[in-house]
């Protein structure tokens, strides 16, 4: 397969449940688990200093339950954009070290989840905070090379005649 076969494949969904044509819905997706997880880290830092740490506390863990959620669902539409990436090229191992990332970043936040419903229900969880933490970070690594795959690597993104029109 050519290199601009490769590319105009890397450009439109395999299935209309992907999204149409340069909107995937995986891109829209992954803003749950984001926002969940950033509100949860925020709640978890708030309710360290908080005098009644309580309502953080249980804000936080059903916050990192519900991203876990959305990442599942953010996954599978992740995976139909997989699918149609060329064996062999860089974008195809981009996308594979975005998915391990994540992978990664699900099970920490799982974990934390976990730790979160067996610790104390008054005072922080430290231990499902640090398991938040490093998922978080794998997360901003993943959405680092979703970055890649979309802006330089034009996987999913309208081409450029379809561009220009707008900029007629």
């Amino acid at each position: 397969m050519s290199d601009l076969s490769a590319l105009r494949r890397a450009k439109r969904p395999r299935t209309p449940l992907a999204g149409p044509y340069g909107h995937p819905f995986h891109a829209m997706l992954v803003t749950v688990p984001i926002g969940a997880w950033t509100g949860a880290l925020v709640f978890d830092l708030v309710s360290f200093f908080s005098g009644d740490p309580e309502a953080f506390v249980r804000g936080a863990k059903w916050l990192v339950g519900i991203g876990v959620i959305g990442a599942l669902v953010a996954a599978v539409f992740g995976l139909m954009d997989l699918s149609i990436l060329t064996r062999g090229t860089k974008a195809r191992r981009v996308a594979l070290t975005h998915m391990a990332l994540n992978i990664a970043a699900i099970v920490l936040f799982a974990v934390s989840f976990l730790l979160r419903l067996n610790g104390p229900q008054e005072g922080p969880a430290v231990a499902g905070f640090v398991a938040a933490l490093v998922g978080f970070a794998a997360v901003g690594a993943s959405g680092f090379l979703g970055g890649e795959l979309t802006y330089r690597h034009g996987v999913r993104v309208a081409d450029e005649e379809t561009q220009a029109q707008a900029h007629r």
